[in-house]
């Protein structure tokens, strides 16, 4: 199910497996317990200090649902079992606010300028 980098990358790990070990990612064929430490180097000499490994998974959802994957396979792709923590990881942002409004501008600009609503005429009795 895998493809693009992603697959390249699990494959190259998976042909650099020590023989019988399980593991795609591994220390000398040994489970890893704590990756925080290789994390936060990681982060570091990417730039990108103060990132969690948990911005992943928040970051996969917001692009699942912006690329229109349906809501159910992107739960299936991030694991989430309920909608409303996938909710709280599709996190609305300052751009998403400025397309909404930009998207309303659009429609509202291509509807007829001529009004719909007829005036109501006073009876006089």
């Amino acid at each position: 199910m895998l493809s693009g980098e992603l697959k390249q990358l699990i494959q190259k790990q998976w042909e650099a497996r020590v023989l019988g070990c399980p593991y795609v990612f591994h220390r000398v064929g040994k489970q890893i317990k704590d990756m925080r430490g290789s994390w936060y180097k990681a982060c570091s000499l990417a730039g990108l200090e103060g990132k969690l490994f948990h911005d992943l998974r928040r970051t996969t959802v917001r692009n699942l649902v912006r690329a229109g994957v349906p809501d159910k396979v992107a739960m299936t792709v991030t694991g989430h079992k309920t909608r409303s923590v996938f909710d709280r990881y599709n996190i609305v942002s300052e751009a998403d606010l400025q397309q909404a409004t930009e998207r309303l501008d659009d429609y509202l600009s291509k509807q007829s300028t001529t009004p719909t609503v007829i005036p109501l005429q006073k009876k006089f009795t």
